[in-house]
């Protein structure tokens, strides 16, 4: 009996050891992918799914274009030609090849090329600025309004005065995550060059009101933001009185410093966390070419060293395609006239390939909706 005993107990061991090592060689030998598809699909260790990169027939995005030829807000000519070298380097066939309906509204008749305003007081081309925020905000309103994802391709950056102002007017729980290297907060009166393209946060901005002066041509505009619905990242060239507001007022800024810190999926989690907590309000991704290094995006007007990778700007766009709350987005100041030939193409390529992140076109790979392996014929 005991020899009985004896022999049971030391069979068991002998499987016991011969199980673990037999683990141990597995893991050790074959990659973690054949192991996975081997293992039991009760397994919960290993039912995580990867994310579809397409859009399902139910979920195909439906987006309105229209262009922004404007460059008032600054002192560069050239951003007028932003929307028309996107066109031009293939944005809306690769939209529509993923699977999108894309409905292009053409560009906003901006043409001031005659006007010879200059500055008035503190601001340089207010009335135009502000003529074109009114026809920006009313465009981007009617396309919130038929049910599309807006897409304003600019143009320099104050256009997102008439983006934001105009989703406002049809989602007034909108939500602001502001990808450049400036802040683009400053007040006229904190600004040293009177550029209004580096203000257009400050008109909108319910906290800067009582810090405003009376501005020609933006009298349509009231604030519509709190300090608390606005994120930004990639920050690196931020002037004084900006930086004064942004920490005074509490904003949720990722600065260059915090992406290196943290990396770029712990600043995302964190900003969208900041701006929308619960995780349901409509966002304005507003995106700068400049956020990106100089090397990705050298046609712009203001570049500045040390900016986001391209894997850190495809990221972010990933990331807020996945949030589905993505409403409108402005894409500023790609500048066609500066730099070379290949400047201008790597500018505009890496620009396309952040908008279609946008929207789904995951880096994975992609296929349009209902698409099937043929059969041989």
């Amino acid at each position: 009996m005991f020899l009985l005993i004896f022999s049971k107990v030391f069979v068991k061991s002998i499987v016991k050891i011969t199980v673990v090592c037999f683990r141990k060689l597995l893991f050790s030998v074959l990659p973690l992918n054949v192991i996975t598809r081997r293992l039991s699909s009760n397994s919960k260790l290993w039912k995580t799914k990867l994310k579809s990169n397409m859009p399902t027939d139910d979920k195909v995005a439906k987006i309105g274009l229209f262009g922004v030829p404007f460059s008032k807000g600054q002192q560069r000519d050239g951003t007028e030609k932003g929307p028309g070298a996107l066109r031009k380097g293939g944005l809306l066939k690769t939209l529509t090849s993923i699977g999108h309906d894309v409905l292009d509204y053409g560009d906003l008749p901006l043409d001031f090329s005659d006007d010879k305003e200059g500055q008035t007081g503190v601001a340089k081309n207010p009335k135009t600025v502000g003529h074109a925020s009114k026809m920006i905000a009313d465009k981007v309103s009617e396309v919130v309004k038929s049910g599309r994802t807006c897409l304003a391709l600019g143009g320099d950056h104050s256009m997102a005065i008439g983006t934001i102002y105009g989703q406002h007017q049809v989602q007034p729980d909108q939500v602001v995550l502001w990808i450049d290297a400036h802040a683009d907060i400053n007040t006229p009166l904190t600004s040293g060059s009177g550029n209004m393209h580096g203000m257009p946060l400050s008109f909108l901005v319910k906290e800067l009101d009582p810090y405003l002066p009376k501005i020609p041509g933006f009298e349509f505009v009231k604030p519509c933001l709190t300090a608390k619905d606005i994120a930004y990242i990639g920050l690196r060239d931020v002037d004084p009185g900006e930086r004064y507001i942004i920490e005074k007022l509490g904003i949720t800024a990722f600065s260059m410093q915090e992406v290196d810190k943290y990396g770029i999926n712990e600043v995302m989690t964190r900003a969208l966390k900041a701006i929308d907590p619960e995780g349901k309000r409509p966002i304005h991704l507003s995106f700068d070419v400049d956020s990106l290094d100089p090397s990705l995006a050298p046609s712009t007007g203001t570049p500045v060293l040390g900016g986001l990778s391209l894997r850190e700007g495809l990221y972010i766009a990933e990331e807020v395609a996945d949030t589905g709350r993505l409403s409108v987005i402005d894409v500023a100041e790609v500048n066609p006239s500066l730099g070379s030939e290949q400047d201008v193409e790597t500018t505009v390529r890496n620009t396309i390939e952040f908008i279609t992140k946008c929207f789904g076109n995951r880096r994975q790979g992609a296929y349009p909706p209902g698409y099937h392996i043929p059969l041989p014929t």
